[in-house]
């Protein structure tokens, strides 16, 4: 199947300044004093906490003064809360906020707001995601690759409810606006390293250097590693739940005049995970029958061994920003950028449940004799390659009493996705006493397509 079409698309927006009158009785005005009790400064500053300026609007501003509901962590949270990536979100912190595998896949993150997003088959190039991820103005229109390593950030953004007037179509949930931190042009180095059990460890590093003929350079790394939670009993085959991050990004920046300046980096990363454990947990059960898909405890060793190798991402991109402010209430804003992503997809994570034909569950018999659940487990095999190419124009305005934003947006993505499953067990007969290996494969998909990630 291919799909082409180019879209340009442009609106322009609209907010009308308020004016509010509160009227003073006589009574009260009488007796008020002329002049209201000074608070001393160092409590004031003390009790008092600080602005959080965010960019929902396409321009800074509080957000007490964004007319949003809008959720915000800053740098200093994000680093408080070891979060290197989105994947590390999953924890339900943020409130309305839930991002979460593809069923056992880390490597296709779906993200939730107020329920709303892509509630099945997230991964597949079909199907768009219900919540739009921006980082920099950039939209990433993929759910692969969502899980590779965030550098730096200055603030994340979760704005809730739809978000079609400032990011387009692909935000009916919401939307996730990350901004990064931009080089100083001062020097600054620091390094952030943790450990932890499975054999995990994070660690990341930010290195500021001085300006040279007006340009500024910022350099960001990230690594992140854990080993596997859950132990597959198959010779050579890699365990559940692990997943091995890393990644590099470059940002120059150049200011030439106070009223101008172009940014421009480049990130690249690399993403390789293994499938979650599908286990069912029912405290009391019968702890002495391991073979079943429900278990009292959660499983360190898997109920049968699968095939299992990791899934790899790569992701790299280019992104240019320029910059323009000819004066004090208008900005003139041009983005460009050329995002590539290949993903490997290699699922194998119903490795606990037992095969049924609808009316019961196919048993087998073992070495004994006695009679046991047949084991089954789908392994799923994918290639997925997704490129994709933007342009964006804004200006950005105020008048006495109007502000606006006024924009156009080329966006366009190439999409390809190659499918296929293999039943790890499959059965020979109607009573399922005898069952052999077989792949089954599924058509090849292929997807172009054009859209827009923001309407402005």
């Amino acid at each position: 199947m291919n799909i082409k079409h180019h879209t340009v698309t442009a609106r322009l927006l609209a907010a009308t300044a308020f004016c509010s009158i509160i009227a003073v009785s006589p009574a009260y005005a009488a007796t008020a004093p002329e002049t209201a009790p000074t608070v001393p400064a160092a409590a004031s500053e003390g009790d008092q906490l600080g602005d959080i300026v965010v960019t929902a609007e396409k321009r800074p501003q509080t957000a007490q003064r964004t007319p949003i509901s809008i959720s915000v962590l800053s740098g200093a949270d994000l680093a408080n809360r070891h979060v290197v990536s989105l994947a590390d979100l999953t924890d339900g912190s943020i409130p309305s906020l839930k991002v979460a595998p593809f069923y056992s896949r880390n490597s296709a993150l779906i993200v939730n707001i107020r329920g709303v997003g892509v509630l099945s088959d997230g991964n597949q190039p079909a199907r768009d995601q219900g919540v739009g991820v921006y980082v920099n103005g950039v939209y990433l229109g993929r759910a692969q690759g969502l899980g590779t390593a965030l550098f730096d950030i200055d603030s994340l953004e979760v704005l809730k409810g739809p978000q079609g007037t400032l990011f387009g179509r692909n935000t009916e949930g919401g939307a996730i606006n990350i901004t990064t931190k931009k080089p100083t042009g001062e020097f600054h180095a620091n390094l952030i390293a943790g450990a932890g059990n499975f054999g995990s460890y994070k660690a990341e590093g930010h290195i500021d250097l001085p300006s040279v003929a007006g340009i500024a350079l910022k350099i960001d790394g990230v690594v992140s590693h854990r080993d596997p939670l859950v132990k597959n009993t198959l010779t050579g085959a890699s365990g559940f739940n692990a997943y091995d991050k890393r990644g590099v990004r470059v940002e120059a920046l150049w200011n030439p005049t106070s009223d101008f300046s172009a940014d421009y980096a480049f990130d690249t990363s690399y993403d390789a995970s293994t499938s979650l454990y599908l286990q069912l947990l029912a405290p009391g059960s019968n702890k002495q029958a391991p073979l079943g898909t429900v278990q009292a405890t959660r499983a360190d060793v898997a109920n049968v061994g699968v095939p299992e190798q990791p899934s790899v991402g790569k992701v790299h991109g280019h992104e240019l920003t320029l910059e323009y402010k000819p004066s004090n209430t208008l900005t003139l804003k041009s983005i460009t950028s050329y995002r590539s992503l290949t993903q490997s997809q290699y699922d194998n994570g119903s490795a606990a449940t037992t095969l049924s034909n609808g009316t019961g569950v196919f048993t087998s018999k073992d070495a004994s004799g006695a009679t046991v659940p047949l084991l089954f487990a789908r392994y799923s095999l994918a290639q997925f390659r997704q490129n994709q190419i933007s342009q964006e124009f804004q200006a950005i305005g105020e008048l006495p009493r109007l502000k606006y934003v006024f924009g156009a947006l080329y966006y366009q993505e190439r999409v390809q996705d190659n499918a296929q499953a293999f039943f790890t067990n499959q059965c020979t007969d109607t009573t399922c006493t005898n069952y052999i290996i077989l792949p089954q494969k599924l058509p090849h998909r292929r997807r172009q397509l054009g859209k827009p990630a923001a309407v402005l």
